[in-house]
């Protein structure tokens, strides 16, 4: 078992005071290193620094609300030291490392989204009768450190300029400390480490305030720019050898453009590839005449993301039968829809969008024996065509509130705020025998991002064109 010390250390990537951490060599730079050690030039380089003015940020608009998501945390554990690490920079290669983004949580309980600190933890500490927030970082160096300049990990001659702990706590409305000054302790409750806790900061994103309903609706609206501009490319999309990686990067310039980045791995399927679930490779042509499955979103600076799913006809126009199996989704999808409302079971919108993939196969003559028989819970032939659930919760993870409850998730009544996506699909394996030929290779999936209201549901990707004949007019526009 691990001792706190070395729990906090796995879970934040951060040693602990007793432990030296600035003056590490950068990991993969040694033996390339240029810069002298020697001491005048340190004196040098860290002297004749213009003051720098701490500007004081007024608190960014999440403030409040995550304040009183802190409020909630602290009701339900009492007494209780509650430490949230935003997580470390992950290795790529060497000494390369992925984007930096922090663990759900950690943004959800204090605001800071794309511009966070990597090995910044959030302690909610016991005092009276609540708790006390403060947020630990790493400061940004004196210029008469040499990790301003020799560390390109985090040194700010590499990086650029970082903030003060002044400056968060202004920003952010939290009490600041230099992570140095972060003592774990045995009784501590970690998340990912806590299931207890784990899973309450999970089901606390269920139901999205009014900040986080508007940050999705940002990033629905971005990605509807991110779909138009993969149809005004069209001819270049088609023209390519690698037609599907025009539009993943079409897509990441506009994700990167009106937000922080994509919220996923775009998924670019042309033709067959629209078959395979999570097609991420994206190295295929675009055939004039097959379909194109982009399933996207564009994740906003606070790091709430989109969801959306268009199928397209790469040549302008569905044929006959690609237009069949279009529809049946989308009526799949709009019956789905058609149940939300507070007070149902989230299930359900998943049984009632099988519903109608049950009656079209086989009508298609794909199952053996009725779209009733079908439907029975030791039968479901018709998932053959469509293996996937209808919806999943969205937020700050594109597959929001993972840790929850089944009770409170699969089987949980859907309430007033609540945010998820409804995405029925028909996907025909160029192999499959059940098939009729003319159906196979033929994949579709229509996915929107839907918020449940007061007294029913608003689909937020509405606007996106979604019926067959929308989905021409829309194409012929952009290449008109």
């Amino acid at each position: 078992m691990q001792n706190a010390t070395e729990t906090i250390q796995s879970a934040t990537g951060v040693a602990p005071a007793s432990e030296e951490t600035t003056s590490e060599e950068p990991r993969g730079t040694s033996n390339r290193s240029t810069t002298p050690a020697s001491t005048e030039f340190q004196d040098y380089i860290g002297s004749n620094w213009a003051d720098r003015v701490d500007v004081l940020p007024e608190p960014r608009a999440q403030a409040p609300f995550a304040a009183q998501r802190r409020e909630r945390v602290s009701a339900a554990f009492v007494g209780k030291r509650v430490v949230v690490p935003a997580g470390s920079l992950k290795q790529r290669s060497n000494d390369t490392d992925y984007p930096f983004r922090a663990h759900s949580a950690f943004v959800h309980l204090t605001g800071w989204g794309a511009d966070s600190e990597p090995d910044s933890v959030l302690v909610l500490e016991p005092a009276g009768s609540g708790h006390e927030a403060t947020l630990y970082f790493r400061e940004r160096a004196d210029r008469s450190s040499n990790e301003f300049y020799a560390n390109p990990a985090i040194g700010e001659f590499w990086i650029g300029p970082r903030p003060s702990l002044a400056q968060v706590a202004a920003d952010l409305g939290i009490a600041t400390a230099p992570i140095d000054s972060f003592q774990p302790t045995d009784a501590d409750l970690t998340v990912e480490q806590d299931e207890e806790l784990t899973t309450f900061l999970s089901e606390l994103r269920l139901v999205k305030d009014s900040f986080e309903i508007e940050q999705i609706r940002l990033a629905v609206d971005a990605t509807a720019r991110g779909f138009s501009d993969v149809i005004a490319d069209f001819p270049r999309i088609t023209a390519s050898e690698r037609g599907e990686r025009v539009v993943e990067g079409v897509f990441y310039t506009r994700a990167r453009l009106d937000g922080n980045a994509v919220g996923y791995d775009t998924i670019a399927a042309s033709g067959p590839h629209a078959c395979i679930l999570h097609w991420t490779r994206n190295d295929g042509p675009v055939v004039p005449g097959d379909l194109m499955l982009v399933d996207a979103g564009v994740e906003v600076d606070t790091l709430y993301t989109a969801d959306i799913t268009r199928t397209l006809p790469s040549s302008g126009r569905f044929t006959d039968v690609q237009r069949a199996v279009y529809e049946a989704v989308r009526e799949a999808a709009d019956a789905a829809f058609a149940i939300v409302r507070p007070g149902i079971v989230f299930r359900d919108v998943h049984a009632e969008a099988m519903k109608v993939i049950a009656k079209h196969t086989a009508a298609w003559g794909m199952l053996p024996g009725t779209a009733e028989e079908s439907l029975e819970v030791t039968k479901q032939f018709h998932r053959r065509y469509m293996v996937h659930g209808t919806s999943h919760h969205l937020g700050l993870d594109v597959h929001d509130c993972a840790a929850a409850r089944r009770e409170m998730y699969h089987d949980g009544e859907l309430k007033e705020g609540m945010v998820f996506t409804i995405e029925p699909g028909l996907y025909f394996q160029p192999d499959d025998l059940t098939v009729p030929e003319e159906f196979r290779g033929i994949g579709v999936r229509i996915e929107d991002d839907i918020l449940v209201t007061a007294t029913g549901a608003e689909n937020l990707s509405a606007a996106i064109p979604r019926t067959a004949d929308e989905v021409e007019d829309w194409i012929a526009g952009l290449n008109a």
